[in-house]
Order: structure tokens, then C-alpha cells, then sequence
């Protein structure tokens, strides 16, 4: 099979749809300030409530080709441009133009989903490889959303503790997802911190100065505000900032429907089981599938850490939620409808794979 790009891969130049949104309701403002929002939770949702699932798998020679294709990397460290571009677009919008408070609210909120799954999605998704660009990149991708930690607790602590009662990012059966923010939020920065502290001490290194990462990070994001701030106004650091959080709550948000419920065993000598295929929600909605890089496979991610995105594989024995990533979502913000539709499933997951 030929290494090229075939027309099957150029699907994942659709994942440009929230940049390019984002960019026209900047430029268009008004009702069209709204348009990412209206893109990721009215309109991918309809699409996926009308398309079917696609559960169907690479074949070796594809995933051989695939996995040496550049093409794949490159729409990645391409999100850095979109997102620093569009950050200094909006920067010089809302400095020299006026705006009413709801294209405001608008602004935010598109920009915020931009750099929840541009930013932080795709952050995830570089920093699970290795080397000195890759790393760079997914650091790059995490200053906007002010959660530079992440890489360090997601690598090193979620992967490691994910369906434990020990992960902070493994929302618990009958968590609503509103006290999960807190519980994933504050409890992820401190393991972040032992994380770093820990690796601190190997080295024979301070916890407090400039080889911590974390504290050097918190620099970094404070330089980043406060450069919107001098470059532009206060009102645009202000609307940083408040996009950087929404995409912290998008990327919350996804944790709690990948993870809810779901645990594994603990073994007679003290150690829970290895992480398997059927320890994390999955979606095979070809438009998530494709708007995330492929993290609705996220079982096979878990599983596989260091897998590309593009060779992700599905598993029959992997749970699946019923309804794609975004309305997934916003079925999680309203609990007793999450509940009675979930509950059931997670205890039906728990006969098959929990021993009591």
C-alpha cells in the first residue's frame, strides 16, 4: 500500500472546522459570535443522531502505512499556528473594536472550545510522544488554557490510577459532574505536584525553585496574562482568561463521560488489575471521532498509551456511550437524566467485570 495521503485521511482536516469557526465569529460578531458553540453541541450532535457508528478497524498494512505517514503529525503542530493566530486576531479585535455583552459571552465561549479541543486535546495527544518538538508543542498548546500541569498528572498519574478510586480525573458512580469540577481540578494540580515533587527528590533537587516544573509553568501563564494585558487591554487578559477556563471545563467534561463509573479490580496482593479495553466509555461517532483525533476511542488509548491517533482501534468489549462526546456532555449537565440513562449501563458493565 502506497504511504501517501488518501482521500479516506483528509477526514481529519474537518477537525479545522472549530479554528475556522472560531476565526468567523471574531470577524463577523454579533449572532455569529455564538457559532463554535452552535457547531460543537447543536450541529455535530444532529449529524451523529442521524449517521451511523463506525466501529471498523485498520488492517495491518494500513496501520503500517498510517503510522509512518507525516501527514497525521503535522495536522497536530499545525493547531499551534491556529491557535496563537486566532489569539492575536481576537486580541486586536476587541481592542479596536466595540462589542455588546452578549457577542462577548459569544467570543468566550468559542474561543474557549477552541482551546479545549485544539488546545488541550491535541496537547493530550503530543504529549504522549516523545521528543523535544512534540513536548514543546503540547506545552505551547496547555499556556492558553492556563493548565500546563496537565501533562505531567495526565502521563503520570491518571494513566497510571485511571478507574481507582485514587484518580482524581475518574468520575465516581452517582457523581453529578458539577462537584466532579472541583474534585478533578484542585485534587489534579496536587497530584501534579507530588508527581513533580517526587521526581524532584530522585534528582536531589528543591521542591521550591526553578527546577520544579510546575512553579515555572505558573510563570509562564502568569507572563502569558499579563503580556495580553500590556499588549492589548485589560478586557482581552480578562477574556483570556475566562476562555482558558471554559476549555479546562470542556476538557473536565470529557474526563467524567470517558471515565464514569468504571473501576478495576483490586487484586488479592494489594494492586488493581491492569488497565484493559474495557476500562474506559467509548464512542465510534464518526464526527467526534474525528472533531477529537480520534479520543473517543479512548479505550484503546488507555490501553495503548503511546498509540497515534490515527490508529486508535475499536473493541467489541469496550463499553460504549450511547450518544456521541458532545451530547454526551450536555446530557451530564442535567444528572438525573445522565443517571438513568447511565447507571443502568454501568452496572450491568459492573456484573460482567467486577468480582464482589
Amino acid at each position: 500500500m502506497s504511504d501517501g495521503i488518501t482521500l479516506r485521511d483528509l477526514k481529519y482536516l474537518v477537525a479545522y472546522i472549530i479554528p475556522i469557526s472560531t476565526i468567523t465569529s471574531i470577524y463577523l460578531s454579533g449572532f455569529w459570535s455564538f457559532l463554535t458553540v452552535v457547531i460543537t453541541f447543536i450541529f455535530i450532535p444532529l449529524i451523529e443522531l442521524f449517521t451511523r457508528q463506525d466501529d471498523t478497524n485498520l488492517d495491518e498494512a494500513e496501520a503500517e502505512s498510517k503510522s509512518i505517514n507525516p501527514f497525521f503529525d503535522i495536522l497536530l503542530y499545525g493547531n499551534v499556528l491556529w491557535i496563537y493566530g486566532i489569539l492575536a486576531f481576537l486580541g486586536y479585535m476587541l481592542t479596536n473594536h466595540t462589542y455588546s455583552f452578549y457577542e462577548l459571552v459569544g467570543l468566550t465561549l468559542s474561543t474557549g472550545i477552541l482551546l479545549g479541543s485544539s488546545g488541550i486535546n491535541v496537547a493530550h495527544e503530543l504529549g504522549h510522544k516523545a521528543g523535544w518538538l512534540a513536548q514543546t508543542a503540547a506545552k505551547c498548546l496547555l499556556l492558553p488554557n492556563l493548565y500546563m500541569h496537565f501533562t505531567i498528572e495526565h502521563n503520570y498519574g491518571h494513566h497510571l490510577r485511571v478507574a481507582t478510586p485514587e484518580d482524581p480525573a475518574t468520575s465516581r458512580y452517582g457523581e453529578v459532574i458539577y462537584s466532579f469540577y472541583w474534585r478533578t481540578i484542585s485534587q489534579s494540580w496536587l497530584s501534579a505536584w507530588h508527581i513533580e515533587s517526587a521526581r524532584l527528590r530522585k534528582i536531589n533537587k528543591p521542591s521550591f525553585g526553578i527546577h520544579n516544573r510546575i512553579l515555572r509553568y505558573t510563570g509562564y501563564q502568569i507572563i502569558y496574562l499579563l503580556s495580553a494585558y500590556l499588549i492589548f487591554s485589560p478586557l482581552v487578559a480578562f477574556v483570556f482568561f475566562i476562555a482558558g477556563v471554559t476549555g479546562i471545563f470542556l476538557l473536565e467534561s470529557i474526563n467524567y463521560i470517558e471515565h464514569y463509573g468504571l473501576v478495576r479490580c483490586l487484586m488479592p496482593n494489594g494492586k488493581y488489575e491492569l488497565v484493559q479495553t474495557h476500562h474506559s466509555w467509548n464512542s465510534d461517532h464518526e464526527a467526534g471521532r474525528i472533531l477529537l483525533y480520534e479520543l473517543t476511542r479512548h479505550s484503546d488509548h488507555h490501553y495503548k498509551a503511546n498509540k497515534k491517533y490515527q490508529l486508535l482501534n475499536h473493541y467489541d468489549e469496550s463499553p460504549q456511550l450511547p450518544f456521541g462526546y458532545p451530547s454526551s456532555i450536555l446530557l451530564a449537565m442535567v444528572p438525573p437524566l445522565w443517571f438513568k440513562i447511565m447507571n443502568p449501563k454501568v452496572q450491568e458493565w459492573r456484573k460482567i467485570h467486577l468480582e464482589y
